[in-house]
């Protein structure tokens, strides 16, 4: 089980695909049937979320024989938090948790307050990093999978 249980499968491939653009040199495209294989997904979901991506300027895409997705020196300090607002929203950090409309400080839910703090945590979490700062060890886990 991955994070889908705060964002959806579809930011968590997202991330993914953004992180493994990172450990690529120099801009260099990579084809997106590598991405959905690296990523162990299916090609048509590879392709519409970096399609999504590339809508949201966060990966570019070349057309031709060499061809494919590749991100752009200026967005290696973007960070998880956009990626995830890119593709879910940041509804989640707004959100109850159990998902009961009115919650608030006034009337909390019985994970409010918890909930609240842990919230603000994962939020920071996400906005503190960019994707450059996790090349290497990104590098180093795709290592490990034997994926590069």
């Amino acid at each position: 089980m991955g994070m889908t249980v705060l964002f959806s499968r579809k930011a968590e491939i997202a991330i993914k695909a953004v992180l493994y653009l990172t450990t690529q040199e120099n801009e260099q495209c990579v084809d997106v049937r590598v991405i959905a294989k690296e990523l162990q997904v299916p090609k048509m979901f590879a392709a519409k979320i970096l399609q999504e991506l590339v809508y949201k300027n966060i990966v570019n895409s070349k057309k031709g024989k060499n061809g494919g997705f590749f991100l752009p020196v200026k967005n290696q300090k973007i960070t998880l938090l956009q990626i995830v607002e890119a593709i879910d929203g940041l509804g989640i950090f707004n959100q109850c948790i159990f998902g009961f409309p009115n919650c608030s400080d006034e009337h909390p839910c019985p994970m409010h307050s918890k909930w609240g703090t842990i919230r603000k945590d994962i939020y920071q979490m996400l906005n503190e990093l960019s994707i450059y700062d996790l090349k290497e060890e990104t590098r180093n886990k795709l290592k490990s999978l034997k994926f590069i």
